[in-house]
């Protein structure tokens, strides 16, 4: 008796048709719906500039959009909303004017601050009556002013003081970098900066360390650098200088030594050429006086007896102490005395 046949031909699937229904299943499975994504643009943004917050993967034919500050749909915090089917925008008791609301659900805030910094809530009414939701997150940074470079010492002695330079002012969010001579700073044991940077410390100054020094703040959207600043190191050669004060009480000093003794020379000589000795006036009338040799007023010379005795010569302060006046006494007069 044979066995039947029929029943074992059912039992035995070909691999060729499994895998081509694991195919066309596979290809079947419905796709995943996009899910609603907000993007900030510019991703940056400035204090004073204009930010959109743009919803992407929004669902076909939605009913309205609302928008929310914070991380949930609360009506109290209400930016606004928009009904497709009539065209019209309500605004909410977190609007501030500057805010406009798009057909296609992006939400433009004009001339942002830093008070707009933090979370936005778009919510999204579909079809169906159903809602999805999505938050975006705005961060707005300042634009830094020119910062200013301080320092704890105006005057700071070398070998002796320590100096601490600080770039100022403090704004959150921000790194700062530094420049020596414009370069950067180099690797020294007397150089140290603080964890964030902002404060430079000189040790034990010298003069080397006189600068200029420069100072850079940074953020996410602006750089700015401070004007360059020196240091005034006082070394030991400033130190030893003559200041104005004492220069001025030298000269002074000196005016008052040689003052005294100018007048001094100038009567000795008004004395000396105005009023000669007296015993020369005395014997005026016999002029010249009578020799006890040689030839009379007519004659060719007078006796060397006459003449004063030759004295040795004396230092100069004698002189000025005790002029002689009788060499006044000889001078000639033959220009007062007849033929």
């Amino acid at each position: 008796m044979e066995p039947p046949s029929g029943p074992a031909s059912r039992r035995h699937v070909p691999w060729s048709r499994l895998l081509l229904a694991v195919s066309l299943l596979t290809f079947w499975t419905p796709p995943t719906t996009a899910q609603l994504t907000i993007e900030t643009v510019p991703p940056l943004a400035a204090e004073g500039s204009d930010v959109f917050l743009v919803a992407h993967n929004v669902s076909e034919n939605p009913l309205g959009y609302a928008w929310h500050r914070g991380e949930r749909g609360d009506n109290t915090q209400l930016i606004a909303s928009y009904r497709v089917d009539n065209d019209a925008t309500t605004n909410g008791p977190a609007y501030s004017g500057r805010e406009t609301l798009y057909p296609n659900g992006t939400l433009l805030i004009r001339n942002v601050t830093q008070r707009d910094t933090g979370s936005y809530t778009l919510l999204v009414t579909k079809n169906d009556l159903q809602t999805e939701t999505q938050a975006g997150h705005l961060h707005v940074h300042p634009v830094l002013p020119s910062p200013v470079i301080t320092s704890n010492n105006s005057n700071p002695r070398e070998h002796e003081d320590t100096v601490v330079l600080t770039c100022g002012a403090e704004t959150q969010n921000t790194s700062y970098m530094w420049w020596i001579n414009s370069q950067s700073l180099p690797k020294s044991t007397r150089l140290e900066l603080s964890e964030d940077k902002r404060t430079l410390t000189v040790v034990t100054v010298t003069r080397n360390d006189t600068g200029p020094y420069v100072c850079e703040a940074r953020n996410p959207v602006s750089v700015s650098r401070s004007d360059p600043f020196t240091l005034d190191v006082l070394w030991q050669e400033n130190s030893r200088a003559l200041g104005v004060g004492a220069i001025t009480g030298i000269v002074i000093g000196v005016l008052l030594v040689l003052t005294p003794l100018a007048v001094l020379g100038y009567f000795i000589f008004l004395h000396r050429f105005f009023f000669p000795n007296p015993g020369c006036l005395h014997n005026s009338g016999n002029w010249p006086p009578a020799s006890t040799s040689g030839r009379g007023p007519s004659g060719s010379s007078v006796s060397q007896a006459s003449r004063p005795d030759a004295r040795p010569p004396a230092p100069i302060y004698q002189e000025l102490l005790h002029p002689n006046t009788d060499v006044y006494c000889h001078i000639s007069h033959k220009a007062d005395v007849g033929p």
